[in-house]
Parts: structure tokens; C-alpha cells; sequence
């Protein structure tokens, strides 16, 4: 079989999968990346000690959807055809996960979906992986569904019910893999001076990743004009923010934020998984538009404002620890100065 993937997201949720596999003396489990995301999946590789047995190191500068699809689908279908796995496994919704399908489909290789089911029902929200995912279930033989949800979101759109498997989720697993590590032995943060990190001890620190596609333009700059206003308002609070590779989060994030001058917003390069993992175990409150940490923010207990519009997981809307605030400005101002004007909210509640 095979396992095919090429994001750091797709990465930390099928690290587990892949070493439970490579541990069954029966199959042949072999990992062939594409590298949608290069340097932040070798990161993750790294952290889980996974050695890709195939690496078609598709990324290039400023790459369009379409020609990316375009080469994965090239370079996956002369994979398939060299390999011939009797099973294709993908996790998620991102395009290699619809390229990765497509491919094996052409070659009639039966396809396996970890995180199946996960819906907005809204095709734009969040573009494009809401429309990669819900292809990928009409082309998929197996469904691995991380909720009850999930599973019955497959069950209406007429996914034999033989064929769906509820798991649980594995971003959880990859978490609670690392989490020991992290608290016996906190690493540095880069970006962050350890003298630095050291005096903020005790200190509220708001973690922020914004970098949805939706998001591009006004969204991302109200995101942004949202933190600027908070960190304003509570000059004592440490906003770190890891800012995704991709130029159009890079130049509105640089822009607004350097007009803002304000010495307690902390931009940073992306960092890798573990010490990702300490910041979240740290944070006070988590502003983000990403998809896994919905998940992996209210495992450790931490206050969450998804600044989107909708969520493939509305399970987490039902506990207290995360709250749905878009990226109107004002909303997500109000939301957050809850959070951080009440430390008792620390113990993670979003009122």
C-alpha cells in the first residue's frame, strides 16, 4: 500500500497511522510525498522520524492551484503506475489529497480517506477544500470518519455505511505523541530570544495563525487590524503569530503590523511541530482560521476563536473552549478582550 501526502497539516495527522502500519510485519506500507508544502513537511518528517520511499518535490514559487494539480497529477499517475499499491491511503482535504485520488481512480486502485466526512456544505468556504474533500468521497472505497458526524454526513450523501469506519482523530494521537516531550524538555522557540520567552513567564500570550485562501484580502487585513486594536488594548499580553510562507498572508501581515509599531506583537517564521506544540501548551487564548487546531486546542484545555465563517467541525462549537467570530474586526475584538480581561477564562472557556 501506499500513503500519499504533502502538507505539514496532512503530515502530523498520518505520522501515526504511518508508524502503526510500518509495525505489522504484513504489509508493505511505503510513503510517497509530494511536497505541496516543502520545508514545513520535512519538519514533520523529521519530528516523527518518517523517511519518504518516493518524493516528487512538486513545489514552486508562487504556484497557481491549477498547475499544481496539473503536475501532481502527472507525476502521481507515473508513480501508480511504477508501484502498483493495492491501496491508496489520504488523509484530509488538501489538493493532493483530490490529485492523489484522481490518479488512483484512473488506475482503478482503491482509495482509503482518513478525516472522510468532514462538511461546511458551502463549496467556498473553506476554498477549495471543501469541494477536494467531497470529490475525494464520491471517488473513495474506504472512509475513515474521525466523529459520529462525519459519519452520517457520508451516510446522506449515499456512502454505503460498509464503508465508513469511525476512528477517531488522529491529529490527536500526533499530539499526545509529543506533548511529554514538550513539558519534560520545553524547546526554544525560533524567533523568540530565550532570555525573551523567559521574562514573558506568567505573562497572557495569544497565538495566532491566519493563512485560509477565503481569507485573502479584506479578510486577512480585518484579521490582522483585529490584532493590531488587541494588542493595543492589552500592552501586557505577548501575541505571537507564525506567519505562513505564502506571499499573500506575508505582505498585508508585514504591512499592517509594522504601521501598528506595537513591541507585544511577535511576527515569527513558521515553526516546526514541537515547538508549535509548546506554544500552544503555553497560550492564554488561539486566534486562528486553521482547521486542525479546532481539534488539538481544546485537548490541552486553551480558549479558541475560529476566524472563519463556517467549520468542518462543529463538534468543537459544543464545548465551551471555542467560539466561531469570522474576520469581522469588531467581533473578533469583543470576543478575544473577554478572554483576556477575565483570566479565570484561562481555565478555557470562551463565554
Amino acid at each position: 500500500m501506499a500513503v500519499v501526502f504533502g502538507t505539514r497539516p496532512e503530515a502530523i495527522k498520518l505520522a501515526p497511522v504511518i508508524l502503526a502500519l510500518k509495525a505489522e510485519s504484513f504489509l508493505n506500507c511505503r510513503v510517497c510525498v509530494t511536497a505541496q508544502h516543502r520545508k514545513l513537511l520535512d519538519q514533520v518528517l523529521e519530528v516523527f522520524g518518517i523517511v519518504p520511499d518516493a518524493d516528487l518535490d512538486l513545489m514552486r514559487p508562487d504556484q497557481t492551484l491549477s498547475e499544481l494539480t496539473a503536475r501532481a497529477i502527472l507525476a502521481l499517475d507515473a508513480y501508480y503506475a511504477q508501484n502498483r499499491p493495492d491501496l491508496v491511503l489520504v488523509q484530509g482535504d488538501t489538493t493532493t489529497v483530490l490529485c492523489a485520488t484522481l490518479a488512483a481512480f484512473y488506475h482503478r486502485i482503491p482509495v482509503g480517506h482518513v478525516e472522510a466526512g468532514l462538511r461546511t456544505g458551502n463549496l467556498f468556504a473553506p476554498w477549495p477544500e471543501e469541494a477536494n474533500r467531497t470529490l475525494t468521497s464520491r471517488l473513495a472505497a474506504l472512509h475513515f470518519a474521525p466523529t459520529e458526524l462525519s459519519r452520517q454526513n457520508l451516510i446522506k450523501e449515499g456512502i454505503p455505511q460498509g464503508r465508513i469506519f469511525v476512528t477517531g482523530n488522529t491529529v490527536i494521537d500526533a499530539l499526545f505523541h509529543v506533548l511529554p516531550q514538550v513539558r519534560a524538555n520545553p524547546p526554544d522557540i525560533p524567533g523568540i530570544e530565550p532570555a525573551e520567552w523567559a521574562r514573558w513567564d506568567g505573562s497572557p500570550l495569544v497565538l495566532i495563525t491566519g493563512h485560509r485562501r477565503e481569507n485573502f484580502g479584506a479578510g486577512l487585513e480585518s484579521i490582522c487590524r483585529a490584532i493590531a486594536e488587541l494588542a493595543r488594548q492589552f500592552p501586557d499580553t505577548q501575541f505571537v503569530y507564525p506567519v505562513h510562507l505564502n506571499p499573500n498572508v506575508r505582505e498585508p501581515v508585514k504591512r499592517i503590523f509594522e504601521a501598528a509599531n506595537a513591541g507585544n506583537i511577535h511576527l515569527i517564521e513558521p515553526v516546526p511541530y514541537v515547538p508549535f506544540v509548546a506554544l500552544m501548551d503555553r497560550s492564554t487564548l488561539i486566534l486562528t482560521d486553521s482547521g486542525g487546531i479546532q481539534e488539538e486546542a481544546p485537548s490541552l484545555g486553551k480558549p479558541v476563536l475560529i476566524m472563519r465563517d463556517t467549520t468542518e467541525r462543529p463538534e468543537a462549537l459544543t464545548d465551551k473552549t471555542v467560539r466561531l467570530v469570522g474576520t469581522d474586526q469588531q467581533k473578533i475584538c469583543r470576543e478575544a478582550s473577554l478572554v483576556l480581561a477575565d483570566r479565570s477564562t484561562n481555565q478555557g472557556t470562551v463565554r
